[in-house]
């Protein structure tokens, strides 16, 4: 049986609560609120005003109390949960319950890096090729990757910590140019150079040139290629490396996802290191991530032309318009070396046409993949390597 909700009860029933005994002049309320100064009474106020709600025990129209101090204390009991500050048994909280949740998420990530957390045994994929694999398999049964410790499992562990654990290249890339970035501040700030303002865009001198810099006198003259990849890992500044790490991870996991990450790796390294070659080419003292990202733009308009629909011409229109401006602010003296861009441009465009828009998925793709990854790791490996061992060398000039 339903009775409306305007429906009034007989005065001679008395009202059913949960507690043992209402205070005289109130009616139970359901709100959690902290005082019964807070509750509605039947008043002869309210009985002058409202005679049917006496008469059948109905509740007077709640008003907002006027008080500043009440009214605070109501606003902090519907405040929003993700701000809150106290939990439901009234316990107070250390933080916000949005920060406690990050807080957790890190904790986690923290014990699977380290072998804690639940450690009880349950499939998993393999982090090279992403197959799953047994519960007690040592190896994947497709690529042969050995699971207890890989590049691959130890990179796809450090990219959980940073939130991106479906782009671990990306994350390295990431974690690498923010470390190298350290490094050169440090080398500047040793010899006076990174010192002030020029943190922000004034930090490619002789630190910088030790480092690895692209300089056209040393790659064409002492032959010392290393600085086409090294210096793809190098900033001038705090500017600079925050719009290309933006930028990186922004397109990086996209195409991580797209092509896999051995072959997302080739094309970063190879995209950046032909910027440099053609920009030497011309003269140019330069450095930063800047080259590998157009490379990257180039790959993702080379899929935008090979696939078609509303959005694909969208997202190529819009890809467009940010190189167009781009190279704008370059031609008006900004600083920008649109040489490297359009060399990392031109060849990650062809690159993108002759990669297939998905991951390998036979036997002989990955091992093509896998090749292309491992070259490009061993050619940055060793020119960090090359890097160290001509540090200290003279100057061009000296």
């Amino acid at each position: 049986m339903q009775f409306s909700p305007h429906d009034a009860l007989p005065a001679s029933l008395p009202p059913r609560s949960a507690s043992p005994k209402p205070l005289a002049g109130t009616v139970p309320s359901a709100f959690p609120f902290p005082a019964q100064d807070h509750l509605p009474r039947i008043s002869s106020a309210c009985s002058a005003r409202h005679p049917a709600c006496v008469s059948s025990l109905q509740t007077c129209p709640w008003r907002f109390p006027r008080s500043r101090t009440a009214s605070s204390e109501l606003t902090k009991q519907f405040r929003y949960y993700r701000n809150a500050l106290s939990g439901s048994q009234g316990g107070r909280l250390p933080v916000s319950y949005h920060w406690q949740q990050r807080i957790d998420r890190w904790k986690n990530a923290t014990r699977g890096f380290f072998g804690g957390g639940d450690n009880q045994p349950r499939p998993r994929l393999c982090p090279a090729c992403g197959n799953l694999v047994g519960i007690n398999a040592t190896r994947c049964h497709e690529c042969g990757a050995n699971l207890r410790f890989s590049l691959a499992a130890l990179s796809k562990r450090l990219s959980g910590l940073f939130g991106e654990s479906d782009a671990p290249v990306t994350t390295a890339l990431l974690i690498a140019n923010l470390l190298m970035f350290g490094v050169s501040w440090i080398a500047a700030a040793s010899q006076g150079e990174g010192g002030g303002l020029r943190i922000l865009w004034g930090m490619g001198g002789e630190a910088s040139y030790r480092l690895g810099a692209s300089f056209p006198y040393s790659i064409y003259i002492r032959h010392e290629w290393y600085r086409l990849i090294t210096a793809m890992f190098l900033h001038g500044g705090l500017i600079h490396i925050g719009f290309n790490m933006m930028s990186l991870m922004q397109l990086g996991p996209a195409l991580e996802e797209l092509y896999g990450s051995a072959r997302y790796f080739f094309l970063y390294v190879v995209t950046g290191a032909f910027g440099f070659l053609i920009s030497a080419a011309f003269g140019n003292y330069s450095l930063g991530a800047s080259g590998a990202l157009l490379g990257l733009v180039g790959a993702m308009l080379a899929v935008t032309t090979k696939r078609g629909g509303s959005f694909m011409r969208e997202l190529r229109s819009r890809l467009i318009s940010s190189v167009v401006i781009l190279f704008m602010l370059g031609f008006a003296g900004m600083g920008l070396d649109n040489t490297a861009h359009f060399a990392g441009l031109a060849s990650g465009f062809v690159i993108g046409k002759l990669f297939t828009d998905r991951q390998p998925m036979n036997v002989i793709e990955r091992r093509r993949a896998y090749a292309m990854g491992w070259l490009a790791g061993i050619a940055v490996a060793a020119s960090f390597v090359l890097m160290v061992l001509h540090f200290h060398d003279p100057l061009p000039g000296r």
